[in-house]
């Protein structure tokens, strides 16, 4: 029967391991506490912003069978929390599933992840149930460790181990062959890829020198285990990775393998022992394994949609200027970033040439935090050079301001650091401390301030787009089912003057009594916050939550996705909640129900793009794709780059307000996709992307070509 022993030829000496975890434990335990130094030089984090006025568990009602329920009405914060980290951990964590979004690194990464997973435990398993079952050779609780258990358990930990050799294998061919732009090949990667080899490749010489002994000694088995009988080298074919080096080392003389065996042995214990106090200390690469976790658990659990809102009125700071003006938890975002690289095969602005990279950007912060918190935290003298500014030195302005916020970014990063928030925050800083901002943004929100939209140059009232089509004001009648919030460029700019049209046409034609606000009606405030003037965009807020609650408002629908994630997600910061409906939500939904009804067809190949803030911000991807499949005779066509990996089309986060003269320009490359996918039209669900393509495509010369168009317009065309 088959079975090993864990200290076999070590002998009592084996015993020095367990003293030597006091010492890996204190390590262990210095490493940490010093890297928690370093995160605290930052804010505090309102991590649990909805258990501010929670009143202590004490003062629930002692009622045993009241007390879960009021404790879920008064913690919904951290159960959700909690509920969100289980569910996280194992989808993106066990599973890897947010790994292999990005599937060739992906299944690398799950190849080393689950080698190793697999490989450890059989290593812990093999040595708990050793002392559970040592001596008891007739007892029942054999199972667990000997005969065909062991052997299963044996092969399932040796397959294992060679995928993590196979996984390293394809790591380093492609880390250091291939040599993918995203990739910064650095000391600590190829210091992890070694560690990692070294420990799955010494265990298989331990193992596979132990098979050799027994297959020359089967006899010393049976002495060893008299109950056991003798040594059957036919097991040897369930440790293929130790068969391998046994068939090697078959040739060895018994006392060189006893002593090759106790020198790797003691070896592979140095090598285990030795990652464990570099990592520690050193905090290199695979120190995510401890962080990223973490970082999971204290990710923002704001709605994707939502920035951090500042308390105008208590606030000292406005924004970020400093490194210790980010919060502890944005600290430790920077420490999860493993530089994978996947942010910034997916950024629009890093793919046009533009000075930002999202992967540099947190590298760069990182490294800035090192230096700035090993003087602050740890006081060391060689904490960097104090004149260093964050802004300006660390990340240029040009990099802050080539952001689109498309949160590409955060939607392949599969660790969930949050780069938009610290974009924003150093937005911030310079348009509300330092006043500096492009002339061209600045512009957008003088007019803003003072007309409530950021188009200076336009002549339109917000009614214009209206006129023969009797649409109701809310000052008129606000007994309506929907307020049809037009938002500003489906208002004021020609163009997409169109959409409001159509939308308000397939609204009367479905039976759907609504209004709008009309001249009331005023930016949301989207352009103001991206662009970083959060000042203003509170004032927009409060002026805006003043009218809609005035009327009593309770539905909106809009076709504009930037006014959709404002008015859905944000306004609900200020008190103020309404059930908001995007346009292609409400028509794939009429008809759904037969309240609409498409009676002609085209015969045209329609592309859909994805617009950032209704796709990867508010997962709407299916509504749009319905409603084109919906129309008879159109051939539909996906573009290479959609849906969570859609393209931005360059508009957001104020850039539609600023000019873009770095690089190529992201709308024109998003113009050349529709052309490569051969579509004659572009069928878009937001009037920001339908002014990019609008210029895209004369850009292009290609107006005979193409077409783009708002999927409400294609829906009001074709009603009967």
């Amino acid at each position: 029967m088959p079975t090993r022993e864990i200290f076999w030829n070590i002998g009592s000496y084996g015993f020095i391991l367990y003293w030597l975890l006091i010492p890996i434990f204190l390590v262990l335990v210095y490493g940490v506490s010093r890297r928690i130094k370093l995160w605290l030089v930052g804010r505090p984090a309102d991590i649990f912003p909805d258990l501010q006025n929670v009143r202590m568990i004490a003062d629930l009602i002692p009622d045993p069978r009241d007390i879960a329920r009021r404790v879920s009405e008064k913690l919904p914060g951290l159960w959700g929390r909690l509920w969100s980290f289980v569910k996280t951990s194992i989808v993106d964590g066990f599973l890897q599933l947010r790994f292999l979004r990005d599937l060739y690194p992906g299944i690398i990464h799950f190849l080393i992840f689950w080698g190793c997973i697999v490989f450890l435990l059989g290593a812990l398993i093999d040595f708990i149930t050793h002392y559970a079952v040592r001596g008891a050779v007739d007892s029942e609780i054999l199972h667990g460790l000997w005969g065909g258990q062991y052997l299963s358990l044996s092969l399932a930990v040796d397959i294992f181990g060679i995928i993590v050799l196979i996984g390293l294998a394809i790591a380093t061919y492609r880390r250091y062959i291939q040599r993918p732009d995203r990739l910064d090949n650095k000391p600590e990667n190829a210091i992890a890829l070694i560690f990692i080899a070294v420990i799955v490749l010494t265990g298989f010489l331990i193992e596979g020198l132990r098979i050799a002994y027994f297959t020359q000694n089967p006899a010393e088995y049976a002495l060893l285990y008299p109950a056991l009988g003798l040594y059957n080298s036919s097991w040897a074919a369930f440790s293929p990775g130790g068969w391998v080096v046994a068939w090697i080392f078959h040739s060895v003389s018994s006392p060189l393998l006893l002593n090759l065996h106790a020198g790797f042995w003691w070896f592979h214990i140095v090598v285990v022992i030795g990652a464990i106090s570099y990592y520690a200390i050193t905090f290199a690469s695979l120190s995510h394994i401890v962080v990223a976790p973490f970082n999971v658990l204290f990710r923002s659990m704001r709605p994707k949609g939502a920035l951090s809102k500042i308390d105008i009125e208590e606030a000292e700071t406005f924004g970020v200027s400093s490194i210790d003006g980010f919060t502890w938890k944005q600290i430790m975002d920077l420490d999860s970033c493993t530089g994978c690289g996947r942010c910034q095969d997916n950024c629009p602005a890093y793919l046009s040439g533009k000075p930002l990279s999202p992967k540099k950007l947190i590298q760069d912060l990182k490294a800035h935090w090192l230096e700035v918190a090993r003087t602050q935290a740890l006081e060391t003298t060689d904490g960097g050079n104090p004149e260093v500014s964050l802004i300006g030195d660390v990340i240029t302005e040009d990099m802050i301001w080539a952001c689109t916020t498309c949160r590409s970014c955060q939607e392949q990063c599969p660790v969930f650091v949050e780069h938009i928030d610290k974009i924003i925050d150093m937005r911030r800083s310079l348009v509300l401390e330092q006043a500096v901002m492009p002339e061209t943004a600045e512009t957008a929100l003088k007019s803003l301030e003072a007309r409530g939209h950021p188009w200076r140059g336009t002549m339109a009232s917000r009614t214009d787009w209206a006129e023969g089509l009797d649409v109701k004001l809310m000052s008129d009648d606000s007994d309506v089912e929907y307020l049809y919030w037009v938002g500003c460029t489906a208002a004021l700019v020609d163009q997409n003057m169109k959409t409001a049209a159509a939308m308000a046409r397939i609204l009367k034609a479905a039976g759907i009594k609504f209004a709008i606000l009309g001249p009331e009606e005023s930016c949301c405030g989207d352009p103001a916050r991206r662009i970083g003037n959060e000042y203003l965009y509170q004032m927009q807020v409060e002026r805006n939550i003043e009218i809609l609650k005035g009327y009593n408002v309770k539905r909106i629908v809009t076709a504009c996705p930037h006014c959709y994630n404002t008015l859905k997600w944000e306004y609900p910061q200020f008190g103020a909640e309404f059930e908001v409906i995007h346009h292609t939500q409400l028509i794939a939904d009429l008809l759904k129900q037969g309240r609409i009804r498409l009676s002609r067809g085209m015969k045209e190949t329609i592309a859909y793009h994805d617009s950032c803030y209704l796709g990867r911000y508010n997962d709407i991807y299916d509504e749009p794709r319905r409603i084109i499949k919906a129309i008879p005779g159109a051939k539909v066509v996906e573009l290479e780059r959609s849906r969570r990996k859609a393209f931005c089309c360059g508009a957001g986060g104020g850039r539609l307000w600023m000019e873009e003269n770095i690089g190529t320009r992201i709308n024109e490359m998003r113009t050349q996709h529709v052309i490569n996918a051969g579509a004659s039209i572009v069928a878009t669900a937001c009037p920001y992307c339908m002014q990019m393509f609008e210029d895209g495509i004369k850009t292009k010369r290609v107006e005979e070509q193409i077409k783009a168009i708002d999927i409400a317009e294609l829906v009001s065309s074709l009603l009967e």
